[in-house]
């Protein structure tokens, strides 16, 4: 058991197998896991960091829950500049991302958000990443394995990709999708605390 009888219920609010898992580290296994549903299209000129924020608050708000239940909803984002890369849709697709980021530094934006009844808690992070010159050789073999389906910029950092990523500053967790330090201090704050029933 992860957690004490006296602690609310969590539901996990993403599909993300690597959200799981990060909770996991904490010592947490939610309740119930049950990705929202939502439009997850940017607004016209609307900015990396801001759109991150309101789609982990639209994620929160989706979810069905009952008033005593904690809510944890996450959304990381690809920037290059003003330009926000997301799931590519096809193989072509996450190619162009790819090319765009070799040998460039971008900013990885994740987003928590956590409800309680009407209340919501909120934190992102922001890291930065670069990306190795890829060869053709390089990019066709990181697409070949299938490990862009899914990923936020065509890559995730803790898979093969991480082979292409010399340098990062910031949260490792918050590239992987659940900046660990900043989800524990949310989750200790509505009375989640990791690791309590740890032995």
């Amino acid at each position: 058991m992860t957690k004490p009888p006296t602690s609310p219920r969590l539901i996990l609010g993403s599909g993300s197998p690597r959200r799981l898992e990060l909770l996991a580290q904490l010592g947490l296994t939610p309740d119930a896991v049950c990705p929202p549903e939502i439009d997850e299209t940017p607004a016209r000129g609307e900015l990396p960091r801001p759109y991150c924020q309101r789609i982990a608050r639209e994620k929160a708000a989706a979810v069905e829950a009952g008033p005593e239940d904690v809510v944890l909803c996450a959304d990381t984002t690809v920037a290059m500049g003003r330009r926000i890369l997301g799931k590519p849709a096809s193989r072509d697709e996450a190619a162009g991302f790819l090319r765009a980021l070799s040998g460039r530094r971008h900013r990885v934006v994740t987003a928590v958000a956590l409800r309680l009844g009407e209340r919501l808690w909120e934190r992102d992070v922001v890291s930065l990443v670069k990306m190795k010159r890829l060869s053709e050789v390089e990019l066709e073999g990181y697409l070949a394995t299938g490990d862009w389906q899914g990923k936020a910029g065509g890559y995730g950092i803790q898979g093969p990709a991480g082979a292409l990523i010399p340098w990062i500053s910031g949260s490792f967790t918050g590239i992987v999708g659940l900046p660990l330090a900043e989800t524990a201090a949310l989750l200790q704050a509505v009375g989640l605390h990791p690791w309590r029933a740890a032995p």
